[in-house]
């Protein structure tokens, strides 16, 4: 069976990966140096498991950025590009997923659709009376950066949704057997219901971190063991250790974008926690900002600029937005960050030398604490407990 997957981002890529281990895959994507990098089998994001895979001769993977010849034959096309909410605008920007609707319309019209972009509620419904003729399924994807490729190996559901029933199954059916589980969860609903599953969810794991972040908060207020009480907390097998290790607010590419879409859902329905949520994070920052200006650094040394450990990503990282307020505040900033080979990020100096950006720095803030700080003896601000998400 051949697959089309437009998009070599985390989800496009993870996807291209797990179903070119039993069938054809052609990847789409607009950026030229993606394209060169996978049919070298070099991956362009970070990620052990698909670097891994990429070392395997069987995997019947190719790159282009010809949607033509990638649709030519395809049983299934997987349209796996980014999307993004605009606060300011109250605005969800699907413009790149619709682009890609209009091309397999007028290329492949036949061929069976896959949203696996991140949408808003509604919108797969929308399309279909758009698009009358084209057989479109929604099949949120639940994956960490970092870790895509292993998570949909392991998936822990899989959910699809289509007015065409026999098509959304055949999809599950085709993740399902691409896995290295036996026996996964599947989930056959209406657009709409799996749109929702997705917001909800992130909306979910939003306010986890939000919780322990704000237990943090308390405990550094009052002068208490952020871990003692977490430890505690955690031992109650209802709340569990998973997901618990406080940082400077949620980030990425998935979790602010869905809390505020979901948000912007709520328009005309009673609720306060889809709102606390996302102003908890705002909070969160600002706290973390106020207790490094407490200290009068001159300069603070910002230490990697990625949303969490084993990511290279830093979309959207909480950081960054801490780093905003202390330049507003008139304090110098320098960063460290081994995947920038720049001089300048947004104005601010780079340094490549950890020695040279220590030296640099009255105080770093880091979000992940790893060995290379660990060793370091300029005073260092961070959440971190557990040395892990």
């Amino acid at each position: 069976m051949k697959i089309a997957v437009f998009g070599l981002g985390y989800v496009g890529l993870a996807n291209a990966v797990l179903l070119a281990k039993d069938h054809d895959v052609c990847a789409v994507d607009i950026d030229e140096g993606k394209v060169g990098l996978v049919n070298r089998r070099e991956s362009p994001i970070a990620d052990a498991e698909i670097e891994e895979a990429f070392k395997e001769s069987n995997l019947k993977l190719s790159a282009v950025t010809n949607a033509k010849e990638a649709l030519e034959g395809a049983r299934f096309a997987i349209i796996a590009t980014p999307t993004d909410y605009d606060v300011d605008n109250d605005f969800f920007n699907t413009s790149s997923v619709e682009d890609v609707l209009n091309q397999i319309e007028y290329l492949a019209p036949a061929v069976t659709t896959v949203i696996k972009s991140t949408i808003p509620i509604g919108f797969t419904e929308r399309m279909e009376s758009v698009h009358p003729t084209m057989k479109l399924v929604f099949s949120p994807e639940f994956l960490r950066e970092g870790r895509a490729l292993y998570d949909n190996q392991h998936p822990s559901r899989i959910i699809c949704a289509s007015t065409h029933a026999d098509e959304a199954a055949g999809f599950a059916e085709l993740l399902a057997s691409s896995s290295l589980e036996t026996d996964v969860p599947t989930l056959i609903t209406s657009t709409t219901e799996a749109e929702a599953v997705k917001l909800f969810s992130n909306t979910y794991l939003a306010m986890r971190v939000a919780y322990f972040n704000e237990l943090d908060t308390y405990a550094a207020t009052h002068g208490l063991n952020t871990k003692h009480i977490i430890d505690g907390v955690s031992l109650d097998p209802r709340i569990g250790s998973h997901y618990n290790n406080p940082s400077f607010g949620y980030g990425g590419y998935c979790l602010p974008k869905d809390t505020r879409q979901l948000l912007a859902n709520y328009k005309g329905i009673p609720q306060t926690l889809i709102s606390a949520i996302v102003e908890s994070n705002s909070l969160r920052k600002e706290f973390v900002a106020e207790q490094i200006l407490k200290m009068s650094p001159s300069t603070v040394g910002i230490y990697r600029l990625t949303m969490k450990s084993g990511s290279d990503n830093f979309r959207s990282s909480a950081i960054q937005d801490v780093m905003s307020i202390l330049r507003e505040s008139g304090v110098g900033i320098v960063i460290f960050e081994p995947t920038l080979s720049v001089e300048f990020f947004d104005g601010m100096p780079v340094i490549h030398d950890f020695s040279g950006f220590e030296k640099k720095s009255d105080v770093i803030l880091a979000n992940r604490l790893d060995d290379t700080l660990k060793a370091s003896g300029t005073p260092i601000v961070t959440a971190d407990i557990y040395a892990r998400d």
